[in-house]
């Protein structure tokens, strides 16, 4: 019998009510709803540009997009700059393994159907990489046709503010120990010690951080003082945040790592910085940062790179600190160091882990949380 013979035969034994459903459930998964990027079921976390409410524009690392969806069909509808950005989609908590998304230049569709194994799903859209990759504009989700979101996932009520470089980015913390830690694809802030520190605490928080980044010099052309007020994170701009819409318990400030090594090693800058001028500029750009956020407290971080290798730069903050506290005895300010253990590149998941138990014990003590 040919197959031809054989397919007419399963046809024709097929029932008409068979048929409607098998068409039914076909037209069902073939039609969708987008649901656009200002609907009220979509929370959003990070310094995120919301200046066209339909396409808010995501560019700093750990900026996110909540939401809890119904229905069997589930695409994000994004535009990125570069195509160069990568995402976590984290289900239903599940963030031991969660879906890793490279975006692909302008507007695309991306169908992550096959994810959904329940009546109501939650997903969190999380930026893995920085503003050096571009930023990601948000348009919103396409759902089975008839189906939509449900009442918003909440934020916790706790806020940390992180300022940093490519150490708090996390900078090729998922590379190979003993390869390259530059690529894109490796850099996964969600697995940093910034943001393993506020899951540990139950905390919201925001990331102001781009590798390279100093508070004298930086590889680039532009330094933290220049960049750390901005909106958004692309490049050195133009940008203003408003610092009145979100105001953290707690401000971590790791930065010094470039300095050191771009002052004592690369002399890039001429002539040479006193220490006392080193001193002056960390206090300077603290004090800055208090002006903003006067309730917070403050911790400043050194570390886990070789700035930590000897007491040289901790003794310039410890300097910096008590200079602060000196002008200012309302402020409060306190420090802790990561500890150099001798590995000579960026620091990988394992010390990101180990460095924010130090950090959450640390702060968990200051807040009494």
């Amino acid at each position: 019998m040919t197959i031809l013979r054989m397919l007419s035969l399963k046809l024709i034994n097929i029932k008409p009510w068979m048929l409607s459903l098998s068409l039914l459930m076909l037209i069902g998964n073939t039609l969708a709803d987008v649901i656009p990027a200002s609907d009220k079921g979509f929370v959003y976390s990070g310094r995120i540009d919301f200046s066209n409410k339909n396409k808010p524009y995501i560019t700093w690392p750990g900026s996110s997009v909540k939401a809890n969806i119904t229905g069997r069909k589930f695409s994000l509808i994004i535009e990125d700059d570069k195509g160069e950005n990568y995402f976590n989609v984290i289900v239903n908590g599940e963030i031991q393994f969660p879906y890793v998304l490279k975006l692909n230049k302008g507007v695309k569709t991306y169908d992550l159907s096959h994810l959904i194994t329940s009546k109501v799903t939650q997903f969190e859209l999380f930026k893995r990489t920085e503003g050096f990759e571009g930023g990601t504009y948000f348009h919103g989700v396409e759902l089975q046709d008839g189906f939509k979101l449900t009442d918003a996932p909440t934020l916790p009520s706790r806020k940390i503010a992180f300022f940093g470089d490519s150490i708090t980015s996390g900078m090729g913390n998922e590379g190979a120990d003993n390869d390259v830690d530059n690529r894109a694809s490796e850099k996964n802030h969600y697995l940093s010690y910034a943001a393993i520190t506020a899951r540990n605490l139950n905390a919201e928080f925001h990331t102001i951080s781009r590798s390279g980044i100093g508070i004298m010099v930086s590889w680039f052309d532009f330094i933290m003082p220049e960049y750390y007020d901005q909106l958004t994170g692309v490049n050195n701009n133009d940008s203003q945040w408003d610092f009145s819409l979100w105001q953290p318990d707690v401000v971590v400030v790791n930065l010094g790592q470039n300095d050191s090594w771009l002052i004592d090693n690369e002399k890039r800058l001429k002539p040479e910085p006193s220490s006392q001028e080193i001193v002056n500029a960390y206090a300077a750009f603290i004090t800055k940062l208090t002006e903003y956020y006067p309730n917070a407290q403050f911790v400043s971080v050194l570390g886990s790179m070789d700035a930590t290798r000897n007491d040289k730069w901790p003794t310039y903050i410890k300097r910096a600190i008590k200079q602060v506290e000196q002008k200012n005895n309302k402020i409060k300010i306190d420090m802790t160091l990561f500890p150099y253990n001798g590995y000579k590149k960026h620091p990988r998941v394992q010390q990101h882990v180990a460095n924010a138990g130090k950090l959450s014990r640390h702060i968990k003590s200051l807040m009494n949380w």
